[in-house]
Formats: C-alpha cells, sequence, structure tokens
C-alpha cells in the first residue's frame, strides 16, 4: 500500500473539471486507490463521489493506492494534483 498527502492549491478547490480530469487520469490503472478529506473518503475513480467530498483550497487530501501498480499510478495522481490542483 502507498499514500500520499496533498494540500489543494486551487482556488476553487477541487471543482468539476479537475476532478473529472483526476478520475480519468486515475481509471487507466488497476489499483483501488482512495481518496480522503474533510472527515469522508471516496472511490478516486468515481468522479461524484470525488466531489461530494467537498474539498476546498487549503485542505488536505490523502491518496491511498493499493494493487499491482500501485507506484506508477501514485506517482501519476501525485504529478497530476501537483500541476492542476
Amino acid at each position: 500500500m502507498k499514500s500520499f498527502t496533498y494540500t489543494v492549491q486551487d482556488p476553487v478547490g477541487i471543482h468539476a473539471r479537475p476532478a473529472g480530469n483526476l478520475v480519468k487520469e486515475l481509471k487507466g490503472f488497476e489499483s483501488a486507490i482512495t481518496i480522503s478529506g474533510n472527515g469522508k473518503s471516496a472511490d478516486a475513480k468515481k468522479l461524484m463521489q470525488v466531489l461530494q467530498l467537498g474539498i476546498k483550497q487549503g485542505q488536505e487530501v490523502v491518496l491511498t493506492f493499493e494493487g499491482a501498480d500501485e507506484e506508477t499510478a501514485a506517482a501519476a495522481a501525485e504529478a497530476y494534483m501537483k500541476e492542476h490542483l
């Protein structure tokens, strides 16, 4: 299992467009990926679940990866978060 914590920098937080792109980025991986924040957890491959977390700017999220390609998935997710969120 691999995980990392990220503080959201986007002024609007995790809103529809970047959340949708994050889900697209992660759907190609076979690992189970969970995103947690705001006292809730969600499947990071499901857009509506990610949006329901209600993550705003300055809040921390924890992404957890478990599966055969967890290292690659974690690296891709971390790069996406740093570049877009």
